[in-house]
């Protein structure tokens, strides 16, 4: 099947990319850098020596350093080294969804004044599609080399991607996550990586400490998400997690992000793992991420992360037995002071050696060489030709676009009310404290984005008659002028309700206490449906599920859409969805779960189901529960029927071969294999295609993301339900049919951990599953 592209932006998208240009002033400054060849005094070092290898020139470099100096080189702003002609560096830079002068290096008032915003991760999550993660780091990774080639960057390590799992439908923070599923929130971390750095899609042209195009960052290491709820802070709690659950739930995203994606930087968290604090925690650093995941990179705290060891957790009597437990765990840098404050008098205590020091000094002027700022002038190096006017381009904009238009959820369309029809005769009643609110598209961790055009705006370029009614002055919405925006949607021939969330409800620090709509927005919501002519539309902007049951099952609500918080274009994206320009294709990154899931506490760490205490479980894999709308719902203007067209020869799969040397285990539930004990050549041999079918029924082309999933049929031994194995995203015409195919490894794809923490393969009965179609497959061990 060829694939095609998507219908160009329309008109709308064009109006407002021509009439928001900024203009950039022509001023520039030259960005720092060490070993500058016209100082002959610095240059003639090793170090300088860009023939020698990385690890030669840094081991020159930390020889010459005293111990003041090292000790300075130990936290986020490290100073200059006049003396060897090191400029300062700023470790500290933000790019969760474009690059953002949130942090310390980046600086956004110069030459360029702009960067792309791209959605929230969430959204962006809801599209499936690896390729689009790939090219947004592209671009993230393309206008942070801009910017430091401007002279507006002291840094080029951004603390992002957020790959903690989305545990817990109230955490403030799940909006930067990709969402509730491992193999998802690992995926996007490698595709993301890989386009900040300069890496291939596929993985390779960046080989091991090669040459970088910025640095991504995967955070929080490990098991992170909670920050503020009740009286428990993110500072102060121990995460209780399982061996189980940290082998097929916590660690897999991480795992990828170093091996697959190759990252040059991990985030230690501030919370505590079964009581050690996450930046003192040698097995997580240097026995797993460094020993068994063969990570090369920088280690970092989350900013003051060391001080809440001895003054909020108090794990450590002192300061520098603070000191002295981060950087023999294996952390390098300090966001904060402390490391500065604290480490000489930790050596002087023979609390700490200096190898440890140089130890972590070698990791960070590698990863600043890699850059190449130890390589002379970076204009006359690679990525030296990239200017300003890639900051904010056209094609940079129109990704922005996309990405929006791709994420976007259709919730509800019943009686087919959407698309609306495109006449400029028809009236528009567009209310909500959402619907002309360009920061609350933004989300958390943004920046100065290139344009800003409301929800309102844009669906003003479709209707010539259109009202606007806010309803409630703030999404907190104590009182409602319920009245005028009565009064609009009966004058109206259609009625957008924009709705939903902001960073006042959810956002670090902050999470919420209800999955509920605040304040008066669901009667709000009641009031005008009930007034208007036709169903109304309901948009719901947000990051975390919310419970809109009520809009569910209103027939008076036509038309539901979850648009997270998309980003710089997303009012066009969603007024070109409402009228159809554009065909939705997103589909739900997380479940959404009823209000009555907070009753179980955030504090509980567990995955699994407890049957016992009546706990339910977390995510579509364990959760046994009603909920709102499944993992991975979302519906489209075609409907789209899929077939198994091909899989295992007679839906057996055999893994008792005379050659595997490692014996049957048997458990009271059935037999199963340790996957540790078979060999990778097994597991490649055993390799099996999956080939979907799906055809567009409907009447417009769409982009439409494939899930294929894999279940037991009785699940037991703390086995997931089902689990997501594989997804593509693939474009069909209306009529068009498509095979896909899938190669599942059933080592990784039909194996989960068992209560030691080691993955195993069981016998039984199992399915595979693309929406409602299943194909069932044995497995004999």
């Amino acid at each position: 099947m060829k694939l095609q592209a998507l219908t160009p932006p329309t008109p709308l998208f064009f109006f407002f990319f021509f009439t928001t240009l900024l203009f950039y002033p022509t001023e520039s400054t030259q960005p720092p850098y060490a070993c500058d060849s016209s100082q002959p005094s610095t240059s003639s070092y090793p170090f300088c020596k860009t023939a020698l290898p990385i690890d030669q020139r840094v081991q020159d470099l930390v020889s010459r350093l005293t111990l003041d100096e090292k000790i300075s080189q130990l936290v986020n702003s490290a100073p200059p080294i006049p003396r060897l002609g090191i400029p300062s560096y700023e470790w500290w830079s933000e790019a969760l969804h474009g690059v953002a002068d949130v942090g310390k290096g980046i600086n956004l008032y110069g030459t360029i004044s702009n960067a792309t915003s791209f959605p929230q991760v969430i959204l962006t999550a809801a599209s499936f599609n690896e390729h689009l993660w790939y090219r947004i780091g592209q671009v993230i990774g393309t206008e942070a080399r801009a910017l430091y080639n401007a002279g507006q960057a002291t840094g080029m390590t951004f603390w992002a991607p957020n790959i903690n799992i989305f545990r817990d439908p109230r955490w403030g923070r799940g909006q930067e996550t990709p969402g509730e599923d491992p193999l998802v929130v690992g995926k996007y971390a490698v595709s993301y990586v890989r386009g900040v750095q300069g890496d291939s899609f596929e993985g390779g042209k960046l080989k091991v400490g090669g040459r970088l195009q910025a640095s991504a960052c995967c955070k929080h290491f490990t098991a992170y998400d909670l920050d503020n709820w009740k009286s428990v802070t993110r500072f102060g709690f121990d995460a209780r997690v399982s061996e189980q659950d940290l082998a097929d739930t916590y660690q897999p995203p991480f795992k990828s992000c170093v091996q697959q994606g190759q990252a040059s930087g991990i985030m230690c968290a501030y919370n505590r793992v079964n009581g050690v604090p996450s930046c003192a925690d040698y097995n997580l650093l240097t026995k797993v991420a460094r020993g068994q995941w063969d990570f090369h990179g920088y280690i970092t705290s989350d900013c003051d992360a060391v001080s809440i060891i001895r003054d909020v957790q108090g794990y450590a009597k002192t300061p520098e037995d603070a000191v002295g437990d981060v950087l023999k765990a294996g952390m390098d840098v300090n966001c904060g002071s402390y490391l500065k404050d604290h480490t000489k008098s930790a050596v002087q205590q023979k609390k700490l050696d200096v190898s440890e020091i140089d130890r972590a000094l070698r990791n960070l002027f590698s990863i600043r060489m890699r850059l190449g700022l130890f390589d002379g002038s970076p204009l006359k190096q690679p990525y030296g030709n990239i200017g300003p006017d890639q900051a904010c381009s056209k094609e940079h904009q129109a990704l922005a676009l996309e990405a929006a238009q791709d994420g976007i959820v259709l919730l509800k369309n019943s009686g087919r009310l959407l698309p609306l029809p495109k006449s400029k005769a028809i009236s528009l009643a567009v209310i909500g404290p959402n619907a002309n609110a360009s920061e609350t598209l933004l989300g958390n961790y943004h920046g100065r984005p290139c344009k800003s055009i409301t929800p309102l705006k844009a669906l003003q370029g479709y209707a010539k008659y259109t009202n606007y009614e806010a309803g409630c002055d703030t999404v907190k919405c104590p009182q409602a002028t319920i009245d005028k925006a009565v009064e609009a949607a009966k004058a109206a021939d259609y009625v957008v309700l924009i709705m939903g969330l902001d960073q006042s409800q959810e956002r670090e620090a902050h999470d919420r206490r209800h999955l509920g709509l605040p304040g008066k927005q669901q009667e709000l919501i009641s009031s005008v449906s009930k007034a208007a002519k036709k169903p109304v539309i309901l948009v719901i902007l947000s990051g975390g599920p919310v419970d809109i049951t009520p809009a569910k099952y209103d027939k008076k609500i036509g038309g539901i859409f979850w648009a997270g918080y998309p980003g710089e274009a997303g009012g066009i994206a969603l007024a070109e969805i409402i009228f159809g320009d554009h065909n939705p294709g997103g589909r739900l990154p997380v479940t959404w779960y009823t209000q009555d899931y907070v009753k179980i506490p955030m504090t509980d760490m567990r995955m699994r189901p407890d049957t016992k205490t009546g706990y339910p479980g977390r995510t579509y894999r364990f959760y046994k529960g009603g909920n709102v709308y499944d993992f991975g719902f979302g519906l489209s203007y075609s409907n789209y029927i899929y077939e198994f067209a091909s899989a295992i020869a007679q839906n057996k799969l055999y893994l008792n071969e005379s050659s595997i040397s490692s014996k049957v285990k048997s458990s009271d539930s059935g037999r199963f294999r340790l996957v540790p004990d078979l060999s990778e050549e097994f597991c490649e041999k055993k390799k099996f295609p999956v080939r979907v079918a799906v055809k567009n029924h409907g009447e417009m082309i769409g982009k439409h993301p494939v899930l294929l999933f894999v279940g037991q049929k009785n699940p037991n031994n703390g086995s997931p339900m089902k689990q997501l194995v594989g997804f593509k995203s693939v474009i069909l015409s209306a009529g068009e049919r498509a095979e896909l195919e899938f190669i599942l490894n059933p080592c990784e794809h039909l194996s989960h951990a068992n209560e030691g923490g080691l993955m195993v393969v069981e016998e039984g009965s199992y399915f595979l599953q693309v929406g409602d179609v299943e194909y069932p497959l044995d497995i004999i061990v």
